[in-house]
């Protein structure tokens, strides 16, 4: 039994787009012609498929698709070349499924490195009666414990991480976000989130599936479309991160009868902390509850969730453990009671065993079966957690997490730095940015926008400091060591 397995029996599920419906059975039919057409490109059961689209029902059928049988690793298509050489380095691909044009630099490392390309036009995206006519019916090929998804995820090292979720992780994920928001059959989401995003592959696709919702599979989010999409779609949830959210108050006054007519039933919100301002406007201009919730790759997405009325949610809070048990620790390893702030710990069927090929950190992020997650946090008297803070240095920009130490890397590089930190600075509507201090070696000059242009074609966009401050010294702490955290502070930025 696998996800696909789970869903064939949802016999009320639609992928929406334009003015077209993917049903259960057209959906099972893509499915299975696919799985045959990877068979014939000899892609077996272990083998991992790049998978490099935008939103919309293409990734959805061909992400389920490979799935099925296969190991799926969705990456971002904004990527550059050197990003994407590094990633099918680490994942080593069979295959790369794409539409992209034949520049692009995926497809430039997948000749690179003899990876299969798969066209689209080659995959189905929607019932083709004529490439199904000769197709057999072939059972479900992966099973529940093998792995289904590979992402990668930013650590306090300048090599991020593979997170390897199999299809009990996906499924338990899936299961506890239908029953946070009590999914029904009639509920409609429409995706905003990126696909290649553990919160837009799991809360924006999977867990309304699941429940035998629909989907309206939008291309990638754009405000300036988002309220003709909410008239036209009728969407009865969305989830979203808090700058998107913010982009979306920023033009609710010019959209008000669109807002009044709406289907909403909630807004959910998760993947960075969401401001307490931006929670109150949200429930006074959409007239519904806001939702906020916590969660990680390493964790198929959702740990924690606040609860639809009449139950509690609370401001500044990501709610109460749904499916998993959550615990806090201290320094000496002891588990806390309420109120106590220590780490973060959580255990559960939707989390991952361990790190793919990282030993070192299997060691470090695991404590007798509990996964620590490097957050701070506290539960209140009645077991609704709060994040206080951060034990590793990952800077989470609107959702987007950036591993400080591979910035550092690629400056490091350019002929006249001597010395490159990138830190966490506050930001009003991200929650967090990257900004970067440098030392310049002796006698040299460099103006910052020369820095940013080396950093074009060797980091994704938003990673790119948008401020780079030319420093004559870093402060270091007491022990002689750089501490990333807190280094704004230090600089007197904030």
């Amino acid at each position: 039994m696998n996800l696909v397995s789970k869903l064939k029996n949802k016999k009320s599920l639609n992928i929406i787009y334009e003015n077209n419906n993917i049903n259960s059975n057209s959906l099972l039919q893509i499915i299975e012609y696919n799985t045959i057409i990877l068979k014939k490109l000899a892609i077996k059961k272990k083998d991992t498929i790049a998978i490099v689209l935008e939103n919309g029902p293409e990734f959805i059928t061909s992400f389920l698709s490979c799935i099925n049988s296969t190991v799926a690793a969705p990456l971002n298509p904004n990527y550059t070349t050197s990003e994407f050489d590094f990633y099918f380095k680490d994942l080593k691909p069979k295959a790369l499924i794409t539409n992209l044009p034949s520049n692009h630099p995926s497809i430039k490392i997948s000749y690179k490195n003899k990876v299969k390309i798969i066209r689209l036009e080659d995959f189905l995206f929607k019932v083709d009666k004529k490439s199904l006519k000769n197709s057999k019916i072939k059972n479900m090929v992966a099973n529940l414990y093998d792995t289904a998804l590979i992402l990668h995820t930013s650590g306090t090292t300048s090599r991020p991480k593979m997170v390897a979720l199999t299809h009990q992780n996906i499924i338990n994920s899936s299961l506890n976000i239908s029953n946070a928001l009590n999914l029904k059959k009639t509920d409609k989401n429409i995706i905003l989130m990126p696909s290649f995003h553990i919160h837009g592959i799991i809360a924006s696709i999977l867990a309304p599936l699941y429940s035998g919702g629909s989907v309206v599979a939008l291309p990638k989010f754009n405000v300036l479309t988002f309220y003709s999409f909410i008239e036209k779609y009728k969407p009865t949830w969305f989830t979203a991160v808090p700058t998107m959210l913010q982009s979306i108050l920023d033009r609710s006054k010019n959209n008000k009868k669109i807002i009044k007519n709406s289907k909403l039933r909630f807004i959910r919100s998760s993947s960075a902390s969401l401001p307490s301002n931006v929670f109150k406007s949200l429930e006074s201009t959409f007239k519904v509850p806001v939702i906020e919730s916590y969660g990680m790759t390493e964790a198929a997405h959702q740990m924690t969730s606040n609860l639809l009325p009449p139950k509690k949610r609370k401001i500044n809070s990501v709610g109460k453990p749904i499916g998993l048990q959550v615990k806090i620790m201290d320094q000496s390893n002891k588990f806390l009671s309420n109120k106590k702030e220590g780490e973060v710990l959580i255990k559960g069927k939707n989390v991952l065993n361990g790190y793919l090929a990282n030993s070192k950190a299997n060691k470090e992020s695991f404590f007798h079966g509990w996964f620590r997650t490097g957050d701070l946090g506290y539960f209140d008297k009645d077991g609704y957690l709060y994040i206080s803070g951060r034990i590793k240095e990952i800077i989470n920009r609107g959702g987007e997490k950036i591993s400080p130490k591979e910035v550092d890397e690629v400056f490091m590089k350019h002929s006249k730095v001597s010395k490159a930190i990138s830190f966490s600075v506050k930001h009003p509507k991200l929650g967090e940015d990257i900004s970067l201090a440098v030392v310049l070696k002796n006698k040299k000059k460099c103006k910052p926008n020369e820095l940013k242009d080396f950093a074009q074609n060797k980091l994704a966009r938003f990673k790119i400091p948008k401020n780079i401050y030319i420093v004559d010294e870093i402060p270091v702490g007491a022990t002689g060591k750089i501490q990333r955290i807190g280094l704004a502070k230090k600089l007197g930025i904030e």
